[in-house]
């Protein structure tokens, strides 16, 4: 684990990761408390594709979950009320490590959805 470098997140950020953590899994609140120590590297709007990586220190607790995905659904819902695509969350050693819109329209998104467009659930 590295110190945490990088830019802070911004609210939309923070407010995004906070509700794909709402959901009661095992490890939530450690996650929650490593949302308000992150920190980004990169931009949604920088090239790479609509996905964000995060920077947890290490002094941040870990969660006592595999590798992987974070267990939740994260369905989003376009302002037609249609199916837009899903959110992913990555852990890596029990942190949070990236935050990824995975999009199944025309054009890739550019920003974050609102939390009022997203749906989560627990897996």
């Amino acid at each position: 684990m590295s110190d945490a470098t990088g830019r802070p997140l911004t609210e939309q950020e923070r407010a995004v990761l906070r509700h794909l953590l709402s959901a009661p899994i095992e490890g939530a609140q450690a996650l929650r408390d490593q949302v308000e120590a992150a920190t980004a590297e990169g931009a949604w709007d920088d090239g790479d594709g609509p996905s964000l990586d995060l920077v947890v220190p290490a002094s941040a607790p870990a969660a006592p979950l595999a590798d992987g995905l974070v267990p939740v659904d994260a369905a989003v819902t376009g302002p037609d009320g249609e199916f837009a695509g899903e959110l992913l969350l990555w852990l890596q050693d029990g942190r949070l490590a990236a935050l990824e819109y995975a999009w199944v329209t025309d054009d890739a998104p550019t920003a974050l959805p609102a939390v009022s467009e997203i749906t989560v659930t627990a897996r």
